[in-house]
């Protein structure tokens, strides 16, 4: 970590259970990869290699490698996930995914819609092999679903054996706990904090000024992802209060206002 020189309440080195910084590799290369370890190392959680794109990189197995030398953990973005699952080829995903080395999974029905006995028991039976995020919330902007249904959903789920649940935003945050103009469904978000412990979710956020607002809300040991590569520096900037957005709320908290 960082010479810390400001009297800041340093957050906890990795592993983490919160403050969790989950990234997007949308499809970077192995050089891309060292370069972001090399300056962002220290706040580097999880890596979701988003969507079906794990399937079409040539050097898949070098990359989880290299992930996995910098301790962290690197999984398959859930709707390869779904595809396997709309195609009757979930042992060919599970041989798939144990030979090229990944250890977390994640289960989502974004897109397919899965019956919520078959979601919970495919949880179930991942969870006996690997370390499971399940992910709540449609990709469908226009699919809206009342606050007690993602508090009961999100509950069968940890139940089930999920490590954390996933709140769905897309990669744009532009659908599921955000409006289609990328506001946070803020309703939504205290109904599922009051019932949810909040270590056990992550949010995912992509836009500067979604973190800042669940940062203020919820405080800088909460759990966000879908976080682009170039964007976990200043995450973390966020985190301590070293950025506008939110150091009136971190920063200065203890510093009497001047009169």
């Amino acid at each position: 970590m960082v010479e810390e020189f400001l009297g800041l309440p340093m957050r906890a080195g990795k592993p983490r259970e919160s403050g969790l910084t989950h990234v997007i590799d949308k499809g970077m290369t192995l050089s891309e990869i060292d370069g972001m370890f090399e300056i962002a190392g220290d706040y580097v959680d999880i890596v979701k290699m988003g969507w079906g794109t794990s399937y079409v990189t040539r050097n898949l197995k070098d990359k989880v490698r290299l992930y996995q030398s910098y301790d962290t953990p690197v999984m398959c973005g859930g709707t390869l996930l779904e595809a396997a699952v709309a195609r009757g080829r979930m042992d060919d995903f599970r041989r798939w995914v144990t030979g090229h080395g990944f250890t977390h999974v994640e289960v989502s029905d974004g897109t397919l819609r899965m019956e919520r006995e078959s979601k919970q028991e495919l949880i179930r039976s991942l969870a006996e092999e690997f370390v499971v995020l399940s992910e709540v919330g449609s990709k469908d902007q226009d699919s809206i679903f009342a606050p007690y249904q993602w508090v009961v959903w999100i509950k069968e789920e940890l139940e089930a054996g999920a490590w954390k649940v996933i709140t769905e935003a897309r990669e744009t945050g532009t659908a599921g706990i955000f409006r289609g103009t990328g506001e946070v469904r803020s309703g939504l978000i205290d109904e599922i904090v009051h019932d949810i412990a909040v270590d056990r979710l992550l949010f995912e956020a992509p836009q500067k000024e979604q973190q800042a607002w669940f940062i203020r809300h919820l405080g800088p040991d909460v759990n966000l992802g879908n976080i682009p590569p170039d964007e976990v520096i200043p995450l973390e900037t966020l985190r301590l209060g070293l950025r506008s957005d939110t150091m009136p709320h971190l920063l200065l908290r203890d510093i009497p206002t001047p009169t």
